[in-house]
């Protein structure tokens, strides 16, 4: 019985790596036919959390080994004073607060997309980043001044390329028109700048009263003494 028992994990397991090589294999083709393979990424259950999970945390390794490797001819970085869970930060805080902000949004407009598949979509827009810039951080020691430009047109295409495949992704997922879609855009990125605002402003009371509290229990213990 244990041996069936035993036989039947593995082959789970097996099952769960086979469908994981699958969805993250399907986002390279999302990446070159966005319209189709978004539309069958989400409706036709051909992505997975696993492979949006990967794709997030390739991008965040890849910007830190930006960061670390680049040649100082077209990037001028100080190495000893880089917190990388700070820019792990600066990277995660944005990509879950346009989640959240975006599904706010449009939910109160017939958006059909949930939070999951919103960040799904997302997460899969994001691979021209490691798949461009992998190469160009290599290639950028070997350059000279005169050739950094080459570099400079890589970053800008992986941005732009990351940019269109999100902005697809919202499409499909919503069922939006293109022009309702980047309507939509715009209105997350200023949801997101009203979050952001409201979140400081709540830490900052929230700091504040803390700081109030710790005087005041001070001021109490310096007085019974």
């Amino acid at each position: 019985m244990s041996y069936v028992v035993t036989k039947i994990k593995k082959l789970a397991q097996k099952d769960t790596y086979v469908r994981f090589f699958q969805t993250l294999k399907y986002a390279f083709y999302v990446s070159t036919h966005p319209a189709d393979g978004y539309w069958d990424l989400i409706h036709a259950n051909r992505g997975s959390y696993a492979a949006a999970n990967f794709l997030v945390i390739l991008t965040l390794l890849t910007h830190v080994w930006k960061l670390r490797f680049t040649s100082f001819i077209v990037l001028d970085v100080d190495w000893e004073s880089i917190n990388i869970f700070m820019e792990f930060a600066t990277i995660l805080l944005p990509l879950t607060i346009f989640c959240i902000c975006n599904w706010a949004t449009t939910t109160l407009f017939d958006g059909k997309g949930k939070l999951g598949q919103i960040y799904m979509g997302t997460a899969y827009g994001l691979l021209p980043y490691p798949l461009i810039q992998i190469p160009i951080i290599i290639l950028s020691n070997f350059v000279t001044i005169e050739e950094a430009a080459f570099y400079s047109v890589g970053n800008t295409v992986s941005f732009l390329w990351c940019g269109v495949l999100i902005m697809m992704a919202m499409m499909m997922i919503h069922q939006y028109s293109f022009g309702k879609t980047l309507m939509f855009i715009v209105i997350t990125i200023f949801a997101m700048l009203v979050f952001i605002f409201i979140m400081l402003l709540f830490f900052s009371m929230i700091s504040q009263g803390v700081a109030y509290f710790i005087s005041l229990g001070r001021e109490v213990m310096f007085r019974l003494n």
